[in-house]
Parts: C-alpha cells; structure tokens; sequence
C-alpha cells in the first residue's frame, strides 16, 4: 500500500493526543462507554472499534475492553449489543428491554435482547497483534471459547434453513439504525395503528419527551420520531415474546438478511480460524460448513443489473434495492472477485454518488433517502470508513484506500472527534467525543 502521508497542516501528534483525550475521559474501567451523556453504557461493535485503536496507547487496556464484554454472554451463546449500566439512574433504561424475561440472560447483568455486528473476532485479532507472545496466547486461549459459542450460536438460531445468510430482528443488530432499507421494510410491514395515528394526527412530537438523543442532539441529525416510534416497537414486540426466535419468527412479516452484517461475519469467521490455527485448536467441523456456507451465499444479494450488492427480505428472498453504503462491504468480507470489487471501487470514487467532498456517505446524493445531516441516512462515519478502507488495502486498491485515509484524518482534524459527519461540508454531527471516531483515527494514523 502507498504510504500514508498526512497534509503538511495536520500535526498527527497533536491529533492523536486530541483522541487519547476523548477516550480517557469516556473511559469507565473495564470498558469505555461512546460518549459520556448521550450514550452512558457498553455497546459492543463500539467497544470492539475502541479496542482496535486503544491496542496503539496501552494494548493490556485494550484487551480489557473486550473481555469485559464476555460478562454480557447469555447462556446460549448470544452476545448482546448492548450491556447497561448498574447505575440506580439507568432504571428505566434496563426495564425497557427486560433481558432477564429470558431464561438465557445472564444474572446480574442487564443487557439489551438483540446482539450486534460480529466484529469482536476483528478485534481480538488487531488487539492480540499488540501482545507479546505469551499475552497473546493466553488472550487468544481467553476469548476462543466464548467466540465459538456466539459464532455457533448465530448459525443455530439465525440461520433457521441452513442457507448461510443470518437474519436480523432489528436494525440496532446491524447498528445502522435508520439506514433506508431497514426504515422502509418498517414502514412497509410494521406500522402499528397507534404510530399511524400519532403521525396523522401530527402528534409524534410528544416522542421528544421521552428521547434521551435529543436533548443532546439536534433533533435534525437524529431519526424522526415515528422511525423512533418504529425501532421502539419491535423492542416492545420483542421483549413481549422473551426474545424467543421461534416465537419472533412466529407470523412474522418482517425479518431481513442484512448485507453489512453478514459481510462482517465472513470477515469475522476468517479471522476465528486464524485464532484457532494460533492456539491449535480445530473448530467443530459443522461450524465450518456453515462458515463456508456464509461465504458461498453472498453471490445472492449481488444484483446484475445495477452491480451492486443488497441486503434481502428473508420472508421472500427478494433483494432490498434502496443503495446505501452497505454495498461496499463485500470489500470488506474479502471473499467477491477481484472483478466485482473493481466495479465497487468504480462506484465508490464516483462523485456524483459517493466520493463526495468528504467520503462516504452512508446513502448516495442521488437517492431520494439522502439526508446529510440525519443519522445513518447521509452522513459519513469513521467506523464504516475503516470497514471501507481495511476492504480497499486487501484488495490492492491502495491510492483510493490512502486517499479515504487523508480524508478521514483531515475530517476529523477540522470537526473533532464527533459521531459522524455531513459528507457536503465535513461539519461534525452528532455526538462530540465521540470514542469510536477518536479510536479509529488513532489507528488510521498508527497503522498506515
């Protein structure tokens, strides 16, 4: 890859003390929460982003932080995206999902009922790179266990027709909250009348009562409320059925094989081998079928006709044609053909869609769906920036991979360490210190 260069006007130093900040001051011990108001908790894909950066400031630190995120392990296997707060203050947070209505949950630890992005392979994997030896080892040994639980665990109960593609009950398993293809399905098969009649009446205002975003945020950088209303919902519904999939899956109208999260997962059960090949252990053998399977299936969500790749209905199996960045992660599973991820990268440095003045728009300029200032329906963010340019250097798109990198620098170098960004001006949105864009810069500095 071409060496990263920064502009002559970054001082990279005093960028990275500028995130080592931000990280000490959302640091809480064992782990480190997004942001100190608006997100007081441990989120998993977050923790796993933290740890891939924190491994280049204190690598024994780093690997705490993804330890700690064993302690929410149900008895089944699942890792939740989410692990609460003791705190006497986050009641009302813990009782809104009521993990313990399932007997799988763990004691003494409340957690949310869905689980996240599988990317805690990916991180154990860059985090162990940093160990000495012996600490690697003994790392490794800590977390192959609990990795193969929750990798077999994806497969028994997310992949019900042994097809290799898992399915996802709700957007914040994916973390692309109000990414259009997911709002859409909502909006499409779960409407619930008392959402349709706030929304006709023009009463779903009153939801900023109770949405903790905005009184942080903007009200224009966050979702709307009745998409609010709608993620609320079907934690509502799922907490009603104990998190149970046989009883989620049920009658249901709505369940999605969602792109960026099984590309993460290819990537994730390439890097579990690597683990079990560095302490020796063999894998069980139906856990590589389907792993295999995982990878054979992705040819389902490519589309001929607009080359790009989708998520899918997994009620009809039909592609969710709404573009969004997720087309570009297959970059990042590493397993397309090196024709396919060319016609990608074509689409990616297209600026009238994507290579926009500050890259990469969670949704195109062209799409209807584009908001540059809403959430995951316009702005740019570090984390899928990383997924994008780790994709790009496997590939060998090196010059597009070391332009992505400068861009995310300089970004964050002008706004701060915020939670994303407007993909027309850079402004930062959101969030501010936010760890994960302070992890990941850190790391785009250090690692290239």
């Amino acid at each position: 890859m071409e060496p990263f260069h920064a502009p002559e006007l970054l001082d990279t130093d005093a960028i990275i003390e500028a995130c080592r900040q931000v990280l000490k001051a959302n640091d809480r011990g064992e782990h480190t929460s997004p942001q100190a108001k608006l997100y007081p908790h441990q989120w998993m894909w977050d923790s796993c982003f933290i740890a891939i950066g924190l491994r280049h400031l204190d690598h024994e630190r780093a690997a705490e932080e993804l330890m700690s995120l064993l302690r929410g392990q149900w008895a089944n296997g699942m890792l939740p995206n989410l692990i609460f707060s003791d705190a006497p203050n986050f009641k009302r947070d813990r009782n809104a999902w009521r993990s313990w209505v399932n007997p799988f949950a763990p004691d003494g630890v409340a957690t949310s009922g869905v689980t996240a992005a599988p990317m805690l392979a990916e991180a154990v994997i860059r985090v162990g790179e940093k160990l000495p030896h012996e600490h690697q080892v003994e790392f490794y040994h800590y977390m192959y266990e609990p990795l193969v639980r929750y990798h077999e665990w994806l497969y028994e109960e997310r992949d019900p027709h042994h097809e290799g593609l898992t399915l996802q009950i709700h957007p914040y398993e994916v973390g692309l909250d109000n990414t259009p293809p997911w709002m859409n399905q909502l909006r499409e098969h779960h409407m619930p009348w008392w959402i349709s009649l706030f929304n006709e009446l023009h009463l779903s205002g009153f939801a900023y009562l109770l949405r903790r975003d905005t009184r942080y945020v903007p009200h224009e950088q966050r979702m709307d409320n009745v998409d609010a209303l709608l993620l609320w919902d079907v934690v509502r519904r799922l907490r009603r059925k104990g998190y149970n999939i046989d009883k989620v899956l049920h009658r249901s109208l709505f369940m999605t094989e969602d792109l960026t999260f099984n590309c993460i997962l290819i990537r994730a059960n390439t890097h579990l081998r690597t683990i079990a090949g560095k302490i020796r252990r063999k894998l069980p053998e139906a856990l590589l079928v389907n792993m295999q399977r995982t990878e054979d299936s992705l040819q389902y969500m490519y589309d001929e006709e607009t080359k790009q790749y989708y998520s899918r209905d997994f009620i009809t199996n039909k592609r969710i044609k709404n573009p969004t960045i997720a087309t570009f992660m297959p970059l990042y599973a590493g397993t397309i053909t090196h024709k396919r991820a060319e016609e990608l990268v074509t689409l990616l440095t297209d600026h009238r869609e994507y290579w926009l003045h500050h890259p990469v728009p969670s949704v195109p300029l062209s799409d209807p769906n584009f908001h540059p200032l809403c959430y995951w329906q316009g702005p740019t963010w570090l984390n899928t920036n990383w997924l994008i340019i780790d994709g790009l250097k496997r590939y060998g798109f090196d010059k597009v991979a070391t332009e992505l990198i400068q861009k995310s620098v300089e970004m964050v170098a002008t706004a701060g360490a915020f939670e994303y960004f407007s993909p027309v001006d850079g402004k930062g949105l959101g969030a501010p210190d936010f760890s994960w864009t302070a992890a990941l810069t850190i790391d785009l500095i250090k690692s290239n």
